[in-house]
């Protein structure tokens, strides 16, 4: 939907469970996954001023970096075949993951995929390694989206909201979207980010990369404690749990960013680490187009 300002909305949909009223709070979803049918969720905010970037620049390709079931890769692509720029992934697998439903799609849109291994990929932020991707014509956009124009899009959310909530909760993987989130947040708002990934004290440096005064912001906190075993896995009893939520709330969910995120979420709370009392935006980065790749490698 689109407000009075001509900017993209998403709903905000009251989450009733339990669970809630026992640990004294109440819970918001803001719906990002519902702002497009392809490029939804924090993609969508974070590709808005990269996109208009380029075309001030007179670039016509959009290069950038993700998996072979990647969400940004996806959204890149859809993107790119809406407003009239190529676009081009460099994917980190085999050439014969090109038939998976995700980048099938991206084909679909006239993506150009390169496949490397996962040492080259590696070298992703190596200049010189990127020398070979470079072009007048090229805008390269990091893996995720991740980059300074990211921020005001994914800032634009905090207008949205009709009341300043008490805590922000949002899935965290590469640091762009809780950059953007700090970077608009109102005084008296706590942001907490649940880390999908094993090992990611690394997302506090990127975001102060991102947006350096959040170094010196007190209000916002990485949890690192909820990535069920690393990025893209989850055990069967989350994918249980977060099955079983979804048929409470009517809330879909996946379980790589925002069924993780949720599932951390009342952790934290039977943890005690969150007021009774509080109450809590949860940020639905989207993703949802991965259960299709979860289906096809049988794991879920």
């Amino acid at each position: 939907m689109t407000n009075a300002q001509g900017r993209v909305s998403s709903p905000l949909h009251a989450i009733s469970h339990p669970l809630l009223i026992k640990f004294g709070v109440s819970l918001w979803c803001k719906r990002d996954d519902l702002i497009h049918p392809q490029i939804s969720g924090n993609k969508w905010r974070k590709l808005k001023y990269q996109l208009l970037d380029a075309k001030e620049q007179g670039k016509t390709r959009l290069l950038s970096f993700g998996g072979a079931y990647s969400n940004h890769i996806h959204a890149l692509a859809a993107a790119g075949f809406q407003t009239g720029l190529r676009t081009a992934g460099i994917i980190r697998s085999e050439p014969s993951a090109v038939s998976n439903s995700t980048l099938k799609n991206t084909q679909k849109w006239g993506m150009d995929l390169i496949f490397v291994d996962r040492q080259s990929y590696r070298r992703r932020q190596d200049p010189n390694w990127l020398a070979q991707f470079q072009a007048p014509d090229t805008l390269i956009i990091p893996e995720g989206g991740s980059a300074p124009l990211a921020l005001p899009g994914v800032a634009e959310l905090v207008d949205e909201i009709p009341f300043s909530p008490d805590l922000w909760v949002l899935p965290c993987a590469s640091g762009g979207t809780l950059a953007g989130l700090i970077s608009g947040r109102r005084e008296g708002q706590r942001i907490l980010a649940i880390a999908v990934l094993k090992g990611a004290g690394f997302i506090r440096d990127e975001v102060c990369r991102l947006y350096p005064a959040a170094a010196l912001d007190p209000h916002w906190r990485i949890a690192l404690d909820h990535h069920d075993g690393g990025y893209a896995k989850f055990s069967p009893a989350l994918w249980h749990w977060v099955q079983q939520f979804s048929a409470e709330t009517g809330l879909p969910l996946e379980p790589i960013y925002s069924g993780k995120a949720m599932w951390g979420l009342f952790r934290e709370l039977a943890a005690g680490r969150i007021p009774r009392g509080s109450r809590i935006v949860f940020l639905h980065t989207g993703g949802l187009q991965g259960l299709a790749g979860l289906r096809e490698q049988g794991r879920i």
